[in-house]
């Protein structure tokens, strides 16, 4: 797994500062390392004490490559040292996973990086090497944000749109370039490589094409690791399914079409069963319900990670491809996956493979095991809290370890908030239940992205008619070829609505690729109505949607469905979780077929369900995406809403100065804009407000 992602885990936990965690792998700054972004320079830094390994695609070893590597890189024996163990780490080597295709080899100071890479070349199942870079650091940009970027020698440069396929050839030619594949459901893009140049040099190489007559545009082709939404908790106070009896103190959300019993812990659709009297602070989509098709015809495009879609809540949304579909992909039925390339968005083969024995071992391993393999973690735990007992710090490490393992089904996590159906009354309700589900896999295992998968990704959805496609996945680098896409999507489809999520860096400026102008971008706020601690705010910030607050208590996040439940990823596990244990992850149940999680990544699927809900209302789909974007601004409101006094200095700090955090660019004017004719405090935090479904439903019905 990744450690540094394991690192992050235990310390946002523990509640300390996680800035320690990369601090030993910045390398100066080289103002030379740049990508551009529509001029802009983006300044990039290459980390000194790292090497990505790009792996064959190669079978039967009975472990992930990644373990294998290190195993061959420090002479332990097969199966000995795996996710980085004490004698990995004794070494002054460490092996992290990328996905299942790529690692990323980190180096002590004492090691020498010419011999490690010639030994790593050395290795029949190494493809090649490949340079580590970094985000050089803006004003309070995370950071980890951008700590994991891998250069291949792959480019994707966007010819315009009028060139001829033997001028482009030409191009290519002078260019020394060749093709690696035209990116599908694209115009004139494609991914090639240099014949010349390698490692940094690419970028050059690629700085140079967005100079060449006929090149719209030349992005390096990042391999990027993003974070996931999640907050482990080191002790948790809540026992597995002791919840659920709690239901019986909380009144039943009545007359609503979707009864299930978990509904009552839904707050984001209705909060009255969990704040009785007070304001709401939920979207009003059990009132949305009543008077409306619940999202019945209308087809939401998830772009995420792993979608799980044969659970028992999701399957009877799923989309599936109509017979007469042009350009099927081979096997396509129901969605893609632009990961692996083929037809099933699921847990499967190399993927599960990966992190099945980390999962089984979290569950299996005894105590004094666990803390000598991740010494590591657990010296960087006593660290921070020297009085914690053996047995408390291996806790510590089982949780982020299964927490990590949950974030692999993060697409799961979206698509049940935007549309699942509660089987046999016992499982949670969507925001549009009637919506179907297009499952698309733009995220490989550990946030992996491209720009290349994201392309892709949007042009998909597009292609297959989607109403609305939602992007859970705020943070990627920002990039000029998918900008390009996004606007030609838009522009092609003008009643498409495109959502993102703002971020979950508590920063003045929505991240990409939610900051792009026609995107719907979504913030978070919590149960009591606050802006949530972790959203993104300011520039570009939309609306507001409940995102969840678990880091105090794991019931006030957002309950949606969980993907660990497959018997597969329960092999050889036989210490099993059962009612009334200690729970683990962000699990509700013991097989953590529901979770409860925080995340603007969740707020952007709410609003995704609310759109659906007012397109169910406009079947002929007379209505833009300029007017469905109106109404539901027009209808939010900052009924509920409150900010603390923290944020309210906060503003009155940035009106004085004017100057942003954002982590888009190095530096950009605040959110807050003009300061003559600055936004009101609550627009700088909530946009226009908070979603109001009943309301934006009944405004859509009015209009027809």
């Amino acid at each position: 797994m990744r450690r540094s992602l394991l690192l992050l885990l235990i310390v946002g936990v523990l509640g300390s500062n996680a800035s320690w965690v990369t601090r030993s792998a910045r390398a100066q700054a080289k103002p030379e390392l740049y990508y551009t972004f529509f001029g802009q320079k983006i300044a990039l830094t290459e980390q000194t004490d790292a090497i990505a390994v790009n792996f064959k695609t190669f079978r039967g070893r009975g472990r992930s490559l990644h373990q294998q590597l290190e195993a061959d890189l420090t002479g332990t024996r097969a199966g000995r040292s795996r996710g980085g163990g004490s004698t990995a780490q004794s070494s002054g080597i460490e092996v992290k996973s990328l996905g299942a295709q790529f690692a990323i080899v980190k180096l002590a100071a004492n090691v020498s990086k010419p011999d490690i890479l010639e030994k790593i070349q050395q290795q029949d199942y190494v493809q090649s090497t490949l340079p580590v870079l970094s985000r050089t650091p803006s004003p309070k940009s995370e950071p980890t944000q951008f700590s994991q970027i891998v250069l291949p020698n792959e480019i994707i440069v966007s010819f315009a749109a009028n060139l001829a396929p033997d001028q482009i050839s030409k191009i290519l030619e002078t260019q020394k370039l060749d093709v690696v594949r035209k990116l599908r459901f694209s115009q004139n893009r494609y991914v090639v490589k240099s014949r010349q140049a390698n490692g940094v040099e690419i970028l050059r190489v690629a700085n140079g094409l967005a100079q060449v007559t006929g090149i719209d545009s030349a992005t390096p082709n990042f391999i990027q690791s993003i974070q996931q939404d999640l907050q482990p908790q080191a002790f948790r106070t809540t026992p597995i399914e002791s919840i659920s009896p709690a239901l019986q103190g909380l009144p039943e959300v009545k007359g609503v079409p979707f009864a299930s019993k978990l509904l009552p812990l839904q707050w984001h659709l209705n909060s009255t069963a969990r704040r009785g009297n007070l304001a709401r602070t939920d979207v009003r989509a059990t009132d949305a319900w009543k008077h409306s098709h619940s999202g019945d015809q209308v087809v939401v495009a998830v772009i995420d990670s792993v979608i799980q879609w044969d659970h028992p809540d999701l399957k009877e949304s799923l989309y599936t491809l109509s017979p007469n579909t042009p350009d099927a992909l081979p096997g396509e039925t129901h969605g893609w996956d632009f990961v692996e390339n083929d037809s099933d968005t699921r847990l499967e083969g190399s993927d599960l493979t990966q992190i099945q024995p980390l999962f089984r071992n979290s569950f299996e391993l005894s105590d004094a095991t666990l803390i000598k393999r991740y010494a590591k973690e657990a010296k960087a735990i006593l660290e921070h809290n020297p009085n914690l007992s053996s047995a408390q710090v291996a806790k510590v490490i089982r949780n982020s370890i299964q927490s990590f393992v949950m974030s692999q089904f993060h697409g799961t996590w979206s698509a049940g908030v935007i549309a699942a159906q509660p089987h046999a009354g016992t499982g949670i309700v969507g925001v549009a239940p009637k919506a179907k589900i297009l499952p698309i896999r733009g995220l490989g295992l550990d946030g992996v992205i491209r720009p290349e998968t994201q392309i892709e990704a949007i042009g998909y959805a597009a292609a297959r008619k989607a109403d609305v496609i939602n992007m859970s996945f705020g943070g990627a680098l920002p990039s000029q070829a998918v900008v390009d896409q996004v606007f030609s999507v838009l522009d092609a489809n003008p009643k498409l609505v495109m959502v993102g999520s703002a971020g979950n860096s508590d920063v003045d400026g929505v991240a990409f690729p939610a900051a792009i102008p026609g995107v719907l971008s979504v913030g978070a706020t919590n149960l009591m109505g606050e802006k949530a601690p972790y959203s993104s705010f300011g520039q570009r910030l939309d609306l507001v949607a409940p995102g969840g607050d678990t880091s105090q208590t794991e019931n006030q996040g957002i309950l949606t469905t969980g993907g660990t439940w497959i018997e597969n990823l329960w092999q050889g596990v036989n210490q099993r979780p059962q009612n009334n244990q200690w729970a683990w992850g962000t699990a509700f149940d013991p097989m953590g077929q529901y979770v409860q999680v925080q995340g603007t990544s969740f707020s952007a699927p709410i609003v995704s369900g609310i759109v659906a809900l007012m397109k169910s209302e406009d079947p002929d789909r007379k209505l833009s995406r300029d007017r469905v974007i109106e109404i539901l601004k027009q209808t939010a409101s900052y009924d509920g809403l409150k900010l603390t006094k923290s944020d309210e200095n906060r503003y009155r700090l940035r009106i004085a100065t004017g100057i942003s955090d954002g982590i888009l660019m190095p530096i950009r004017a605040s959110g807050i804009q003009d300061p003559k004719r600055p936004v009101s405090m609550q627009q700088y935090y909530f946009g226009r407000g908070l979603v109001n479904a009943e309301a934006a439903v009944q405004a859509v019905k009015d209009s027809r």
